[in-house]
């Protein structure tokens, strides 16, 4: 039997039913520990929903690869490549691609009566992956991209919808201009669904339409394309397939044909350098709230150990050694945690599933990117929350437990 665990739940047991000045102050620890789990928990949770959802954003506009032209820059007036299938194959098959997929794209501008707005033209081809602007489509349908027929159906975002004035079924005039045309070149297309990421900066940019639209407005063949859009099944690889994909680029490589290739987070830098921060932001806090709850662990345990100096003296009058009567205040150290664990899950993870379920809390897409506070439970760093913050206090106990070897037999069966 462990006699220290058994004297431990004794006392712990007692404390519940002490309503003196030193239960209160016990009380409080145990829910500095609770408040702190649960902030954590939420903390956690919002910062891997809120990249989630970012990175899923940038994802569905760009892929999580771009393979281009070499002499490409960032810009979206881009020079062509020619569709080579021996290469395609090769993405294909290496580990991780689920996906490939031909694009183009065309700067122009949208006109209407009253306004004019710049726009990017994203041509796509039949096999257009359409899961995320499904998933974003707010009103009407998604282009029919047919393999042989020119679709005129475009999809706008919600934000160039309400700036132009544009509805489903609508006329959209756009104009673009080529290198050596004197006049601009005219399309008239139909807005055929309307889309809403609240990622402004792609929404007001973006309107998505046929592949073979976008080679005849740059006269390029019915083979010419900007570029390949590579998807892969888990995010976590993005690293070692892009060195993969850069592997067969180079070793496909000719006088005549140079490509590049771009990850998501190459390709976006600043958005992703921005998610990171918000890692070390979230450590901070972390560190800060088993910090606050350790303090008050050891404050409310060095007042148990005053509380207790009469069973302390009994003790150690028994022929109890230090390390034995410290292992009580351990173990009850440790129980109390417990109790401060358990109800801070209850509150942690409670709060963050009324969250998922009812977006109770909003945010301004205009500064975040998305419309509701998101929230992403991974039950891993839940249970290492619970383990690190169990750890943490009994560690950061161990050096005030030992106050219990300066108390005598003598004076600590006098005290009172």
């Amino acid at each position: 039997m462990n006699t220290e665990l058994f004297i431990a739940r004794k006392v712990f047991s007692q404390k519940d039913q002490n309503s003196g000045v030193a239960s209160k102050i016990v009380n409080i620890a145990v829910g500095s520990i609770s408040l702190g789990l649960a902030v954590m928990i939420i903390s956690v949770a919002v910062l891997l929903g809120f990249k989630k959802q970012i990175k899923e954003k940038a994802i569905g506009f760009g892929a999580h690869y771009q393979v281009v032209n070499y002499d490409n820059n960032l810009s979206y007036e881009t020079a062509p490549i020619v569709i080579d299938s021996a290469l395609t194959t090769q993405y294909l098959q290496a580990d991780r691609v689920k996906h490939l997929q031909q694009y183009a794209t065309k700067p122009g501008l949208i006109k209407t009566d009253t306004e004019i707005h710049g726009m990017v033209l994203k041509g796509v081809c039949h096999n257009y992956n359409w899961d995320f602007f499904a998933e974003n489509l707010v009103d009407g349908v998604l282009p029919q991209i047919d393999p042989e027929i020119l679709s005129p159906d475009v999809l706008i975002s919600e934000r160039v919808s309400k700036l132009m004035q544009l509805n489903v079924g609508d006329a959209l005039y756009c104009y673009f201009y080529n290198e050596g045309d004197n006049t601009p070149r005219n399309r008239r297309f139909i807005v055929s669904g309307i889309y809403r990421t609240s990622m402004n900066e792609f929404d007001d940019l973006f309107v998505i339409g046929d592949l073979k639209e976008v080679q005849r407005l740059n006269a390029w063949h019915s083979t010419e394309i900007t570029g390949y859009e590579i998807y892969i099944d888990d995010f976590d690889y993005l690293e070692p397939v892009y060195h993969r994909l850069k592997e067969i680029t180079l070793n496909n490589a000719s006088e005549t044909s140079m490509l590049k290739v771009y990850s998501i987070d190459r390709k976006y830098t600043m958005l992703f350098d921005w998610l990171s921060v918000l890692d070390m932001n979230v450590w901070v806090l972390l560190v800060l709230m088993v910090a606050v709850a350790g303090i008050n662990m050891v404050s409310g345990l060095l007042i148990i150990i005053v509380e207790r100096t009469r069973m302390i003296g009994i003790l150690k009058a028994l022929g109890y050694p230090n390390i034995s009567i410290r292992k009580v205040f351990m173990y009850l150290t440790a129980l109390l945690t417990s109790r401060g664990l358990l109800w801070g899950n209850i509150a942690g993870i409670g709060l963050c599933v009324l969250q998922f379920y009812t977006g109770i809390i909003k945010l301004d897409p205009a500064s975040y990117y998305i419309d509701t506070v998101p929230i992403l439970i991974n039950p891993l760093y839940v249970l290492l929350l619970n383990a690190g913050t169990m750890v943490a206090i009994v560690l950061m106990i161990i050096l005030p437990s030992m106050f219990v070897s300066k108390i005598t037999p003598v004076e600590a069966i006098s005290f009172e």
